[in-house]
């Protein structure tokens, strides 16, 4: 399994939207510039996490976008899975069933239930709020 730039892209958004969670709205194009994204493929994140309910748009001069909760209601594995889909890192465990012809006799289907449940226990157990604890003063310098 691998996380996409779509993916990587839309964390570091909602922590800039997480560390500014009580100040004014954030445009795309303020966003773009500190995160150093394209305009247009920031609108593509955006939009999703829009559809998600993660984030609202204000509109007007003094608009942009703000988190719907607090950062502590965020995952990681939230804003991951509604970028990325899937987390499970083989196609049999992408759905609640395993149609795979082969699990009753696949030798690997233990490793591969036991990697995806470790990935799901740590994106599940991180908050926005975890990261932005867990490294104070680093956003106030550099991008994320």
């Amino acid at each position: 399994m691998k996380i996409s730039t779509k993916g990587r892209y839309a964390l570091r958004v909602m922590l800039e939207l997480a560390k500014n969670v009580e100040a004014k709205p954030i445009s795309v194009k303020e966003i773009a510039a500190r995160q150093e994204i394209s305009d247009k493929y920031l609108e593509q994140i955006i939009s999703m996490l829009n559809r998600a309910g993660y984030v609202k748009s204000i509109r007007g001069p003094q608009g942009g976008y703000h988190l719907t909760k607090t950062p502590k209601e965020y995952t990681v594995g939230m804003i991951l899975r509604t970028i990325e889909g899937s987390l499970a890192p083989v196609e049999c465990l992408e759905y609640e069933v395993n149609t795979c012809e082969r699990k009753e006799h696949c030798p690997t289907l233990k490793v591969w239930e036991k990697l995806y449940a470790a990935i799901n226990d740590v994106v599940d157990n991180i908050t926005l709020q975890d990261i932005l604890d867990d490294n104070p003063g680093v956003f106030d310098f550099y991008t994320i």
